[in-house]
């Protein structure tokens, strides 16, 4: 049975509030949040909670300060207009599915995929906090730390075994950490981050939880957002995929129900969870 979004009839004045919110209903970024690969502070203007009002009636939930689902919530985008891109510049082809796009760089290599885009923003959010935290399982099982890397210990693939390696040691800057992540995208996928997360129940979910099946193929889907009635109890998520090839970071577009915009109804009742380019089980909600 496949999600079918509710309908929710929004006047028009309603639909534009969606996408821009005029400054007396704009939330107030919190203090501390770190995004390591901006060069300057972000634009508190493209933030997705500023970008992305929640749905008439809905509030924000409750996350804690300094929490993955808060880093998540204040993500910046890149402006209005903006069209997803493939690692070598090429355009998606799937321009319809996407809402925005984040403003994070997409390496030149065809490694950011999906699974890799969660891996991305999880590394990147545990550097911002402390690098020494920063750990991904390969597909072999291996435990691949960020602090052995820059200590000078990494590993080698033979025969499909993982083999300690050397390396140069080095300081764990983010230039290191972006150096890390190519033989981490490379050797972990959608199979070793499902098993590296615990599933949860869809009528739980949260922002930071993942729609993962892993496999392949498989796919992954992070929640940046949720929001929620209090009358109804009805939940909506915001979603953001990469996909393969390597492409921009992007929130997904509703295509089903295009009155919501960006916002996914959560439907407890349904065995599958559909986005626009995947359909995901109900028990594929996993969690850090």
């Amino acid at each position: 049975m496949l999600l079918l979004p509710s309908v929710l009839w929004l006047s028009a004045a309603t639909l534009c509030s969606f996408d821009n919110p005029g400054p007396a209903t704009a939330p107030q970024r919190p203090d501390g949040l770190v995004y390591a690969w901006q060069l300057g502070p972000a634009a508190v203007v493209q933030a997705l909670a500023v970008r992305f009002p929640v749905p008439p009636g809905c509030r924000r939930v409750a996350v804690a300060a300094g929490s993955w689902g808060e880093w998540l919530r204040w993500l910046p985008l890149r402006p209005v207009g903006t069209k997803a891109r493939l690692f070598n510049g090429q355009l998606k082809d799937r321009q319809d599915v996407v809402a925005a796009v984040v403003d994070i760089d997409v390496p030149p290599q065809d490694l950011q995929q999906c699974a890799d885009a969660v891996i991305r923003l999880r590394a990147e959010y545990v550097f911002s906090h402390n690098p020494n935290q920063v750990h991904f399982h390969l597909t072999t099982g291996y435990d691949f730390w960020f602090s052995d890397f820059v200590a000078g210990r990494t590993f080698r693939v033979a025969n499909k075994e993982v083999r300690p390696a050397s390396r140069p040691a080095e300081a764990p800057t983010h230039a290191a950490l972006a150096r890390y992540l190519v033989p981490t995208f490379g050797y972990a996928g959608t199979l070793s981050l499902s098993r590296e997360l615990r599933p949860v129940p869809l009528v739980q979910v949260q922002p930071g939880d993942v729609l993962i099946h892993g496999g392949a193929p498989g796919h992954a889907v992070l929640v940046l957002d949720v929001a929620e009635n209090p009358s109804s109890h009805r939940k909506y998520m915001l979603l953001a995929q990469s996909y393969m090839p390597a492409q921009s970071i992007h929130l997904l577009r509703n295509t089903d129900d295009v009155r919501l915009g960006a916002w996914f109804e959560v439907r407890f009742e349904v065995e599958v969870v559909r986005t626009p380019e995947w359909e995901f089980g109900s028990d594929e909600v996993k969690r850090f």
